[in-house]
């Protein structure tokens, strides 16, 4: 039984009760053994069947008892799998939101949509079958051979035997199956990505022409993952076979001992009789466990990419908290600047100590003197010191030194050429990049977990490919807010420009978009983003390259739409279109991963530096 399955909440509880049920069972598989032994025996003897029907009853009771333990023992299993695939798959989607579109890029779109999907379906089979079968195997065999060495030693003897050449044969194909199942599940990652990307690129591969070429891509992916498909089957069709041989013959060196030992006078047939309908029961919990292996693995290998991506977020929250504490001590340290300058190098030896203890959520959240509720409004201040990002422990660094400070409600513009880390630093600012080092404060204060999540609540994203759910126009629009009424989704339609498709389709707000839908054109799936951030009436808007894959014409019209919605917001607005900047309030000009310039525009030109630069090839070009 893994380490991992002892880490699930609640699981202990669950465990106990099952090995009670486990260890009943066992005992009504004696009962039954014995008393059908009896019977036949009596019957052997002579004896008329109704002399045996009280026997025949305790037999039929102890029948029916295994199966309703058994039963029970299943919907004991049954539900706590139910509640914790529900639970992961509820904890992995917040850590999804936690490590933010960064993450997604990296793991692929279509393999979390399969794990939160099939991979939690998957899993809860695992628990369901994998607990009981494993404390079958720990349990009943050991039961039933202390009661066969009772009976007969010779029997007891074979079957110890036995049994450990079928559990190290059973672990050898095991290892053989992981290596095999590595494979699949990395085939099958590769094809729910490439499915997934298909469908959302299937209207710009027809309007390319190129469709039918893509057609041969798709049948070579799948291809890969039939072949590593039926290669697991064939090691799991392979084990059972195998196991399927050992036990029989094991069961045959049994049943010919017993019949020796009958013949020669040297044994009575009850308990020969028992022995023999006790000995397949002995080799089954291995053989179920044989048999479900295969059909487990796939569940396995999904809880583990589960809580693994669980811990990760987990991991980020904790460095979060970590960054809090430093940050909190710098600004202590800021502070009593003086009176730490005068300490002993004892004292910072003590004091050091007591930061590792600040780590603790607990003590944290003591020394923050900052409410958890962040309310951004036209008083509010932001500003980053020192920020450094590394997304690898030994990589290059994506932001370093990043340093600056906004207040109330301004259009921001982070302007640079790809790779100066405009991404990046809008990652930071979402909540969804935590920094190697620097500080983050809002009001002088540092910027807490709590008041990350409160920060996450107040804040729209405007990506550069907004996702279209598969549903209604007006469902899409309410994506921050479900509750929104129907006049509450056309007012922001309107004001994000929606108002002409909306009057073009059939059904109007109500017309089905996305997969199975009307296809939009990225300048209205601009406007769709733009509504449901309107909608949403958050007062920070956070926006990617929002129309760096439109044509000129579409964002020139996009554009006159969304500056007006702006107004009383806190804007961030990362671009390479220089064309925005006279409309921001402030400018930063990122280059190589750090702040070269900041200002307005005007001022950004009279300085004649990075920003100029910029200005200057651009005219160039045209």
């Amino acid at each position: 039984m893994g380490r991992g399955l002892l880490k699930l909440p609640g699981i202990r509880p669950v465990l106990a009760l099952a090995s009670a049920l486990v260890l009943l069972q066992a005992m009504t598989i004696i009962m039954q053994a014995k008393w059908l032994a009896e019977a036949i025996t009596a019957l052997f003897e002579g004896s008329s069947i109704a002399e045996q029907y009280p026997v025949l009853l305790l037999f039929l009771a102890a029948f029916a008892a295994r199966y309703a333990i058994s039963f029970w023992l299943q919907l004991v299993v049954m539900r706590y799998a139910e509640k914790t695939g529900t639970d992961l798959r509820r904890q992995m989607v917040e850590q999804w939101f936690r490590l933010g579109p960064r993450f997604a890029k990296t793991e692929g779109t279509g393999h979390l949509v399969t794990l939160a999907r099939e991979g939690t379906a998957q899993y809860k089979t695992y628990l369901e079958l994998f607990i009981p079968r494993m404390l079958g195997m720990g349990f009943t065999p050991i039961v039933i051979l202390l009661y066969v060495f009772k009976l007969d030693i010779m029997s007891g003897v074979i079957l110890t035997v036995t049994l450990p050449i079928l559990i190290v044969f059973m672990i050898l194909v095991g290892l053989a199956a992981q290596r095999k199942i590595d494979g699949q599940i990395k085939s099958y990652k590769a094809l729910a990505n490439h499915f997934v990307d298909t469908l959302r690129g299937l209207e710009t591969l027809k309007t390319l022409g190129q469709s039918g070429k893509h057609t041969d891509t798709i049948i070579r992916v799948s291809q890969r993952y039939r072949k590593a498909t039926m290669s697991t089957l064939r090691m799991a069709f392979l084990s059972s076979f195998a196991l399927d041989f050992f036990t029989m013959l094991s069961v045959a060196s049994v049943a010919v001992g017993l019949g020796l030992r009958l013949t020669e006078g040297q044994m009575l047939l009850g308990p020969a009789l028992t022995v023999l309908i006790l000995a397949p029961e002995y080799f089954l919990p291995v053989r179920m466990v044989g048999a479900d292996y295969h059909a487990t693995l796939d569940g396995k290998e999904a809880g583990e990419a589960i809580v693994q991506m669980i811990e990760r977020g987990k991991a980020a929250e904790q460095r979060q908290r970590e960054v809090y504490t430093t940050t909190v001590l710098q600004t202590q340290a800021g502070t009593d600047g003086l009176r730490h300058v005068q300490q002993s190098s004892s004292e910072r030896k003590h004091a050091s100590t007591i930061r590792v203890v600040l780590d603790d959520d607990r003590t944290a959240r003591q020394v923050s003197s900052a409410s958890s509720k962040l309310l951004w409004n036209k008083g509010s201040r932001l500003a980053l010191t020192d920020i450094q990002v590394r997304h690898e422990e030994d990589g290059a660094t994506s932001l370093e030194d990043v340093t600056f400070q906004i207040s109330g409600m301004i259009k921001v513009g982070i302007i640079g050429a790809s790779g100066a880390g405009k991404s990046t630093l809008i990652d930071v600012l979402a909540g969804f990049q935590l920094p190697t080092s620097g500080r983050v404060l809002v009001n002088g204060q540092p910027v807490s977990p709590e008041m990350m999540e409160s920060w996450r609540t107040q804040t729209a994203a405007i990506p550069q490919h907004p996702y279209i759910f598969s549903g209604t126009l007006a469902d899409n629009v309410r994506f921050y807010m479900p509750e929104a009424s129907d006049a509450e989704v056309v007012e922001a339609a309107n004001a994000a420009g929606l108002n002409q498709l909306v009057s073009s389709l059939p059904n109007g707000l109500h017309e089905r978009i996305g997969a199975g839908g009307r296809q939009l054109s990225g300048g209205q799936e601009q406007r769709v983003a733009l509504a449901r951030a309107l909608l949403s009436a958050r007062p920070v808007l956070l926006l990617d390259e929002p129309t760096a894959h439109l044509d000129v014409e579409t964002e020139y019209e996009l554009k006159q739409t969304m500056l007006p919605c702006f107004e009383e917001k806190l804007v961030f607005l990362a671009t390479h279109r220089l064309h925005w900047m006279p409309h921001m309030d402030r400018i930063i000009v990122m280059d190589g991963g750090t702040v070269a310039e900041t200002g307005t525009h005007e001022e950004l030109l009279a300085r004649q530096g990075v920003y100029y630069q910029m200005i200057r090839a651009q005219m160039e070009e045209v």
